[in-house]
């Protein structure tokens, strides 16, 4: 069953940029202690008075309840656990419409949107170690994927390295500063695609 927390700050500027995954990390540990799963997605999005605050749906399996993250919860041997958000509200109900219902709020951006430096816009847990590497190939440059497949590349700050061989790639593009935004300059042809997703690879032969 899926379930919908929505966290909020007291303060217009209480964000701090460790207070999401502190709250995430506090979650996972209740999963474990209960034998449950855990699996959430979150993002994050401006109010109208301009505080931060974050939508997140989690699944827990059927029967399972999700505690209120403002709430101080008990273990099974009647240990006091701290509350997980302590920054200001929290509100907790079932999904009905699931991850659509966080999408429309990555669809409210655009270039007004001002968020705090150094905000994360979403976030996920609960992945399989395979499920993180095809995350992070979907999250690479559409250069790189049509060179690269999944588990092929890391990044090391904003470098690309290929894992087998150690090589770093070079840009596609230089990044020249003009009022009002960036350009982009080609320094070389956009490589053609070799696969066709993340899970396939053309093997090719003589």
């Amino acid at each position: 069953m899926a379930w919908l927390v929505t966290l909020t700050y007291v303060g217009v500027d209480d964000w701090r940029a460790d207070h999401i995954s502190i709250a995430s990390e506090q979650y996972r540990r209740h999963c474990a202690r209960h034998r449950v799963p855990c699996r959430y997605l979150w993002v994050a999005e401006l109010q109208k008075r301009g505080a931060v605050h974050y939508h997140l749906i989690a699944w827990l399996p059927k029967g399972v309840r999700m505690p209120h993250w403002d709430r101080e919860t008990t273990t099974a041997g009647g240990r006091q656990v701290k509350a997980f958000w302590s920054h200001g509200m929290t509100n907790v109900e079932e999904a009905r419409t699931g991850v659509g219902y966080l999408m429309k709020y990555l669809s409210k951006l655009d270039d007004g949107t001002a968020f705090p430096p150094h905000l994360r816009l979403y976030g996920v847990g609960g992945l399989t170690p395979q499920a993180r590497l095809v995350r992070g190939w979907y999250n690479l440059p559409e250069w790189a994927k049509r060179e690269h497949g999944v588990g092929d590349l890391r990044r090391m700050g904003s470098r690309l390295i290929v894992m087998e061989t150690g090589e770093i790639l070079p840009p596609m593009y230089a990044r020249h500063f003009i009022p009002g935004g960036v350009l982009l300059e080609p320094l070389r042809e956009m490589p053609e695609r070799f696969h066709d997703g993340a899970y396939s690879k053309v093997t090719c032969g003589t």
